[in-house]
């Protein structure tokens, strides 16, 4: 049976003006302003060169910039309040003072960092524990009106991957999201505003990973926009013995294959790639819509 895109329906995301319009599959770019991540820490965790680094991303076709101060690498260490607004909010500023009118999200699990980031000029938060750390992050996120990413993890970053025991994965995170849009609607925040992530990696083995690539139909029968972290992460590595800096051919296909599977957004560390293999898979893909970038 040969693969074809979902018409998945625009997604609306908050800018100054009001609703913007996007046409999926969004390319998410990646900018980790910290110097542990698991990929690229260090590299751009200077403002001057993570402002670059953004800019070069959203000239590569990235349509969404996710900026973190915090790795959520297995094993990482937790950072203050101050330490990861410091790495975050300035790259932040400085990028709407440079004109970026692309949408940024903040990756954070904290209310206070989400708060100074979307004072800043985000419209995005991207809570990697779906907002259950901070028990502000609900009504903060109703308040402001801003999307928030509800991502499906176990314990934390330091314990995650000693907790992968799960009798049927797709179900069981299946249930967790609900449960945490639900959650998330009781607060406040409208049900369009929320996007889900099935938490490639995070607490999971290899098998679990693909289990839920294949299922990611499933996740977005939830009613909300299905959004896949899958560059770079160790069980690519695993499916070729290839070192976590070069497993771009193996993001790509995840990417590609979870578009066809119903992801609406795709987050990447190197968008350009991303956005020409998705051009092309559109094209040739039956039925599928050609690819248009960006704002609809």
């Amino acid at each position: 049976m040969s693969a074809s895109f979902p018409n998945l329906p625009d997604i609306m995301i908050p800018g100054p003006s009001g609703d913007r319009p996007f046409r999926p599959p969004l390319v998410m770019g990646i900018l980790n302003v910290t110097p542990d991540s698991f990929s690229d820490g260090g590299r751009h965790n200077l403002t001057d060169s993570a402002v670059q680094h953004a800019l070069a991303m959203l000239a590569d076709g990235a349509d969404i910039l996710d900026i973190g101060g915090e790795s959520t690498r297995p094993g990482a260490a937790a950072v203050s309040v101050a330490e990861e607004i410091n790495r975050t909010v300035p790259v932040i500023r400085r990028l709407r003072e440079a004109d970026v009118t692309a949408p940024i999200s903040i990756d954070t699990m904290k209310a206070e960092v989400a708060a100074e980031a979307l004072d800043a000029g985000a419209e995005i938060v991207n809570d990697v524990t779906a907002a259950s750390t901070d028990p502000s992050m609900l009504a903060l996120c109703a308040e402001r009106g801003c999307v928030l990413i509800l991502m499906h993890m176990r314990g934390t970053p330091r314990d995650m991957q000693a907790q992968t025991d799960y009798t049927n994965v797709v179900e069981e995170v299946r249930e967790y999201l609900q449960s945490r849009i639900d959650a998330a609607v009781e607060a406040g925040v409208r049900k369009q505003r929320i996007w889900i992530d099935p938490g490639f990696g995070f607490a999971k083995l290899p098998e679990h990973n693909c289990e839920l690539v294949d299922a990611l139909e499933t996740l977005a029968g939830l009613g909300c926009p299905v959004l896949l972290g899958a560059s770079r992460k160790s069980t690519l590595g695993h499916l070729t013995g290839r070192p976590v800096n070069d497993r771009e051919p193996e993001s790509l296909a995840a990417g590609l294959i979870g578009a066809l599977k119903g992801a609406a957004i795709l987050r990447v560390h190197q968008p350009g790639p991303m956005r020409r293999a998705l051009t092309v898979a559109q094209a040739m893909a039956p039925g599928a819509r050609r690819a248009s970038r960006g704002q609809g």
